[in-house]
């Protein structure tokens, strides 16, 4: 499978982890949009949060867990986005299931 973040999971490519277990994975992302901005992804390959079903479903509350645990180590749980893209009409450039957790700064609703 070619997919980048198989390949981040795997070690093939570097990232800058701030989170692993078992089932998920937390990085820093390389083009932050936010002083904090860390991408979760579970370590098996969902392609995106349509093939979410009763099967995979109970690692994206254990992604919430962790999105909770990072927001107070990295002192945003004051304030913070999660924002997932489904599909290629919403943005979603990468073919793998994962969450931007976005803090430390003002957000505006529905752009920024």
């Amino acid at each position: 499978m070619d997919c980048i973040f198989c390949k981040i999971i795997n070690n093939e490519i570097p990232s800058k982890k701030v989170y692993e277990d078992d089932t998920v994975l937390g990085f820093h992302d390389i083009e932050p949009t936010a002083p904090v901005h860390i991408l979760l992804i579970p370590k098996e390959h969902i392609n995106s949060a349509a093939e979410i079903n009763e099967d995979n479903s109970s690692v994206i509350s254990h992604i919430f867990e962790v999105a909770a645990k990072l927001s107070k180590e990295f002192s945003v749980s004051d304030g913070f986005r999660i924002v997932t893209n489904c599909g290629d009409k919403a943005g979603q450039s990468v073919k793998h299931l994962h969450f931007h957790l976005l803090g430390g700064r003002e957000f505006t609703w529905p752009a920024g």
